[in-house]
């Protein structure tokens, strides 16, 4: 599919060895960041209608996502 913009570590450059610490070492971390993979991948999909869905969906799926990436972003600068 190509690149999937949105991924953590272009979002969070500047947190790139954090990111890959806390996801080796915190269950928790792991499992957010796998979901907002998978978020992030389906708006993806969703945005370039290779999975189209109805746009009230989309919207869902994006605030989904926006709210992982501040979860994220809090435990990185914590």
């Amino acid at each position: 599919m190509g690149h999937t913009p949105h991924e953590l570590a272009a979002e969070f450059p500047e947190h790139a060895l954090k990111l890959s610490e806390l996801k080796q070492a915190n269950p928790h971390f792991a499992r957010l960041a796998d979901d907002y993979h998978d978020v992030n991948r389906a708006v993806h999909r969703a945005e370039t209608n290779v999975e189209p869905v109805e746009e009230l969906a989309e919207v869902e799926l994006r605030k989904k996502r926006a709210a992982l990436k501040d979860e994220i972003y809090r435990m990185l600068t914590t």
